[in-house]
């Protein structure tokens, strides 16, 4: 929806996310709420006077919500003047997709957890099996919407499994290259390697990052992961050996002690995981970059890709989405 399209003086009902709120209070004594609303493509400045009379209150940034009202010209610019506003439920509002409204990733998170599930299903190693699967089970509801970043790489809806499932591609592939490849640990490393970025990041129900937690800025994902990796392994008996090769994957995976690695990789499957993590946040955020410009226009970039110059050379193949 482009909500600079709604017809001026009409009632409208529309769907909407809420991207900042500020309770005022006006001559009266009475409560009123300012806020922007929109979805992926655009967004309104929105007024809902008497605000203490609502009958529902604390609307806040991040709320997924129907709206009636009436937009006009305020101070020349459009507004929404909200009459009633609820959240939006599922059963009230079963043909609405929240992946409308937020950038969201390019597959449903049903869709990437079965995928990825499907994978670990078919692991030969029982222990490796076991301890991911227990993992996935503790924060399953939470990864079929989780983002992978506050701002940076996959920092959408269902970021996180999207991000998951685009390197456990490319592990399967490079497994099949190198046949010394242990295909159980390097996959089992790859799904793991993010996990704990739940425990790390906040998040609310529709995939918008928030701050990051106590246990993210003392700690990190990194090492959270490899703590759950030690401690599933110990409730379920499982093979120590293995667990401290899948822990030291998570405490590596950002290849250098100034990304935040607690040690190099130190054998070949912990490489891998590094490698392919490093590229699919890369390939990622150039092509992010290269779609915010016209082909034959070129847009610079932030540190994380050491401010050089990315190119939209327009030979990208048309309706090429990540995963699909």
């Amino acid at each position: 929806m482009n909500y600079e399209y709604l017809p001026d003086g009409k009632h409208v009902d529309c769907y909407a996310v809420i991207r900042s709120t500020e309770v005022k209070v006006d001559k009266n004594g009475n409560d009123y709420l300012i806020a922007t609303v929109g979805d992926n493509t655009s967004s309104i400045s929105a007024k809902m006077w008497k605000y203490n009379e609502a009958p529902v209150k604390d609307f806040k940034a991040g709320d997924f919500v129907k709206i009636r009202g009436v937009k006009d010209i305020y101070n020349g610019e459009d507004q929404l003047k909200i009459e009633k506003m609820r959240r939006v439920d599922p059963e009230m509002d079963p043909d609405v997709n929240i992946t409308d409204f937020v950038p969201s990733a390019c597959l449903p998170g049903e869709v990437m957890m079965a995928e990825i599930e499907q994978v670990v299903h078919a692991f030969s190693d029982d222990d490796f099996k076991q301890v991911v699967f227990a993992i996935l089970a503790k924060y399953r509801d939470r990864l079929i919407y989780w983002p992978a970043a506050k701002m940076m790489h996959h920092s959408v809806n269902g970021g996180l499994l999207m991000h998951t499932l685009s390197m456990l591609r490319i592990a399967q592939a490079v497994a099949g290259v190198y046949s010394f490849v242990n295909y159980d640990l390097l996959c089992a490393g790859v799904i793991l390697h993010d996990v704990c970025k739940i425990e790390e990041i906040g998040s609310n129900s529709i995939g918008l990052a928030g701050d990051y937690t106590v246990k993210g800025n003392l700690i990190g994902h990194l090492v959270l992961g490899a703590m759950e990796i030690d401690r599933v392994g110990r409730e379920l008996g499982l093979d120590e050996e293995k667990m401290m090769l899948l822990e030291h994957m998570l405490i590596s995976h950002h290849g250098v002690p100034e990304f935040g690695a607690a040690k190099y990789p130190g054998f070949v499957e912990a490489q891998i995981l590094s490698s392919i993590d490093d590229m699919d946040a890369k390939v990622y955020e150039i092509n992010e970059l290269m779609n915010k410009v016209e082909p034959g226009k070129d847009v610079r970039t932030n540190g994380t890709l050491d401010f050089r110059t990315i190119y939209n050379h327009g030979l990208q193949n048309d309706g090429g989405v990540e995963l699909m």
